[in-house]
């Protein structure tokens, strides 16, 4: 079945890349950021993706990857929504609960907010980030530690235990997690929590996706944790919030 999936994700990702582009964001003196973008005609949003994990695709010049991450499988749905779709790769790696998260480093964030400003000054539309499992450490310490009128709001999914959203972020917030999670650093209390602490006068909601199917490690991609063979619905959850704000 794994054979299967991962055969799956090749095909469809070649099929995707075929029309996406690289772009590579400067950084100072240092290695850019690398991008993919996946354009759609008539967009009406940008959703910068996040991935979990160390966050390294290490995506190579035609586009091509070969991280089976959540993102990179649903990549290609976007687009019938209307919203063009980023992902979003590291020149290092960033570490996890285990290891020690270095999200909230200076120089990662300044790259997040160079991505931003790079896609909102390309295309002038609204700009949102999606955090998967450790990917929802960018977006909640971006949130809380850089202030900038260039981010439309932040999606979170498969939250990790330790992010937390300070009071004054006031764009629009929605976790995604699935019923069946079982990886102790992604517990269905960790999106609620964030959720629940938000001030009455923003934006915000819990959605809960159930099915699929779970494979391998609880905390791996293609578990209930990777909204494996629920992309469809995570995709449209997160786009229909997205449209509606």
């Amino acid at each position: 079945m794994v054979a299967k999936s991962l055969l799956t994700v090749c095909l469809c990702f070649a099929a995707v890349t075929a029309q996406a582009q690289v772009l590579d964001i400067p950084h100072q003196q240092d290695q850019p950021t690398r991008t993919l973008l996946l354009p759609t005609p008539n967009a009406k949003a940008i959703v910068l993706l996040f991935p979990g994990g160390g966050g390294m695709l290490r995506l190579k010049d035609d586009g091509s990857t070969k991280n089976q991450h959540t993102f990179v499988r649903s990549a290609s749905l976007w687009s019938q929504y209307q919203i063009d779709a980023v992902l979003v790769d590291t020149p290092y790696d960033l570490g996890d609960l285990r290891r020690g998260d270095r999200r909230d480093r200076a120089d990662h964030l300044a790259r997040v907010g160079e991505v931003i400003e790079f896609y909102k000054k390309k295309f002038n539309l609204p700009v949102w980030i999606f955090g998967h499992s450790m990917g929802t450490s960018t977006a909640t310490y971006f949130s809380n530690k850089v202030k900038t009128n260039s981010l439309a709001g932040i999606i979170i999914a498969g939250t990790v235990r330790t992010a937390s959203l300070d009071d004054d972020v006031k764009f629009p917030v929605l976790a995604i997690h699935h019923l069946n999670d079982q990886c102790l650093g992604t517990p269905l209390s960790a999106s609620e929590n964030i959720i629940s602490s938000r001030p009455i006068n923003t934006v915000s909601r819990l959605e809960i996706i159930e099915g699929g199917i779970s494979e391998g490690n609880v905390c791996d991609s293609f578990a209930y944790h990777g909204f494996n063979q629920t992309e469809p619905e995570l995709v449209k959850r997160a786009a229909q919030f997205i449209l509606s704000h």
